[in-house]
């Protein structure tokens, strides 16, 4: 299953990379993301890892994770490999006015997952299932990283 949310941040890529690279503070915005605890000895970078708590209404499970992409300001990827497992990414670009194209001093900030769901989840039937809880949850997700930004 694939999928993909994003919004404007009312912040350049660099104050929002600031923000989004404190790894444990996603509790802070992520409603479905209850506790992270780190796995690794260290909290950023690439080859950081980190078991998240989980919940989606009834559904609760610990997420592994391992940081694989980290450019700052830029870029942030992740691998999966608990229940569910797969791939996700947060990318970071200046937003550009539509007439002249020029930076505005905000960031488009894309989230896509690409997960696979195990048998006892139903598969891919769970993940097509899941996929519009999940699209409607990090939307708000999103949402809620934007308040983070606002005047």
């Amino acid at each position: 299953m694939g999928l993909t949310v994003s919004t404007v941040l009312d912040a350049p890529p660099e104050e929002v990379w600031a923000d989004v690279e404190d790894l444990a503070s996603h509790v802070e915005w992520m409603q479905d993301a209850v506790a992270i605890t780190f796995t690794s000895a260290t909290d950023r970078g690439v080859g950081t890892t980190f078991d998240c708590d989980t919940k989606i209404g009834p559904f609760r499970l610990t997420d592994h994770m391992e940081i694989t992409s980290w450019v700052p300001g830029r870029e942030m990827g992740v691998r999966h490999t608990g229940i569910v497992t797969g791939s996700g990414v947060f990318t970071l670009r200046p937003e550009r006015s539509r007439v002249r194209r020029r930076p505005t001093g905000r960031t488009r900030f894309s989230w896509t997952e690409k997960l696979s769901f195990p048998w006892y989840l139903a598969g891919p039937i769970g993940a097509l299932c899941a996929r519009p809880v999940l699209r409607h949850v990090w939307k708000k997700n999103l949402k809620n990283l934007e308040r983070r930004f606002a005047d």
